[in-house]
């Protein structure tokens, strides 16, 4: 490990050489929220152990400061736009910062969720009124993310089969994100035709965000073939492919085990059975084209460590896909009494646990120094 870090401060960009960088305003971009979906995930993950009260507590932590992280990401970025507004416009032309406005909506889905497990203990009823009111505006963000930046990418952006990565993956996960924080919604709302609305509208994210995922990791099979794996540093990029995989797999084992309830009460029970299955084995058959996915991220870092991985902002992406897969993981655990796969889920949390607070170290630091304050919209200046 002590070789990793001596090889990031060799490989981290030197201040004094870039014009700008350091300000801390002026050079904020959308990829620091990526850290809050790293911690809210991670705070997610803990709380999967009920038998254990401290790592509840960890996670119950780890949520009330995302909040802070968030808040103030927020804050930093709208002074950006405030104070830079022609700056701040240019990432629309960046073909690699635009993708990061997904992590927005995905870290908010986070503190939502956390509403829902830390929350309702402190203030019942009005930590579901909370997350339900944050719920409508994370689908919304992401459903603008989902649609506005593809089509910027259509128009605006130059892109090419060489030069992809999965981050092509990040505005477009974003809706499938915010339809598991619905999944996990369904039972604390009490309106029955408010419950068969958000149950839609969940149908409705993950269809815009699942089909067309795939499709990308299609096209992204093809480029590795073809041309490679990318830059050494885009290392990161790797393990994003299992982001959507295992969301979309815990969409669907939150449909089975909360849907077919609401399906009833609306009407339907004549097809509740019916998509409760299909929901599970969907959400088997994606959590197994997970394992793949997860295979080739760990051999292509191990690859990547050969020359080694410079540290960036971008580290961030080891721990959210890996950790909402750990959680899928432990949800199938509940449904599917099987030990290995409980286990497997422990040891995924722990390996998040880990990732977290070498990444988390790595960025305090970068954040003291101001080295990670870089903003590659404006390097050409």
């Amino acid at each position: 490990m002590s070789q990793v870090i001596a090889l990031a401060d060799r490989q981290a960009p030197d201040a004094s050489r870039m014009p700008h960088q350091g300000h801390v305003i002026r050079h904020f971009t959308p990829n620091w929220f990526a850290s809050t979906m790293g911690t809210g995930i991670l705070s997610v993950a803990l709380a999967q152990f009920p038998a254990h009260p401290v790592l509840f507590q960890i996670g119950e932590a780890l949520w009330l400061f995302n909040m802070v992280l968030f808040s103030t990401y927020t804050a930093l970025y709208v002074a950006r736009w405030a104070l830079y507004p022609d700056e701040a416009a240019r990432i629309f032309h960046h073909s690699v910062v635009s993708m990061f406005f997904g992590c927005v909506p995905m870290g908010l889905a986070t503190i939502i969720n956390g509403f829902l497990i830390y929350g309702i203990p402190h203030i019942g009823n009005t930590a579901v009124a909370i997350a339900t009111t944050l719920w409508w505006i994370d689908v919304a963000l992401s459903l603008v993310c989902g649609i506005a930046i593809p089509f910027i990418m259509f128009t605006r952006q130059s892109h090419s089969i060489e030069r992809m990565t999965a981050v092509w993956l990040l505005p477009i996960v974003a809706c499938e994100v915010a339809s598991v924080s619905g999944g996990l919604l369904l039972p604390h709302i009490a309106d029955m035709n408010m419950q068969l609305t958000v149950l839609f509208t969940t149908w409705l994210l993950w269809a815009c965000s699942v089909p067309l995922a795939m499709s990308v990791l299609v096209v992204l099979f093809l480029r590795m073939v073809v041309h490679k794996l990318p830059h050494v540093s885009m290392a990161s990029s790797s393990w994003l492919a299992l982001g959507p995989v295992g969301t979309g797999s815990l969409s669907l084992l939150l449909m089975y085990q909360n849907g077919p309830a609401v399906l009833a009460a609306n009407g339907f029970g004549s097809v509740a059975a019916a998509v409760g299955g299909a929901s599970l084995l969907g959400g088997v058959l994606l959590w197994g084209y997970g394992i793949w996915w997860m295979a080739i991220a760990v051999m292509a870092t191990l690859r990547y460590t050969r020359e080694g991985i410079p540290f960036n902002i971008g580290w961030w992406g080891y721990t959210f896909p890996l950790g909402v897969y750990a959680v899928a993981t432990l949800r199938l655990a509940t449904i599917l009494p099987i030990t290995a796969i409980s286990t497997f889920g422990v040891l995924l949390v722990t390996a998040l646990a880990v990732i977290w607070l070498f990444v988390a170290a790595l960025t305090v630091r970068g954040a003291l120094n101001r080295s990670l304050f870089v903003s590659p919209c404006l390097t050409a200046e």
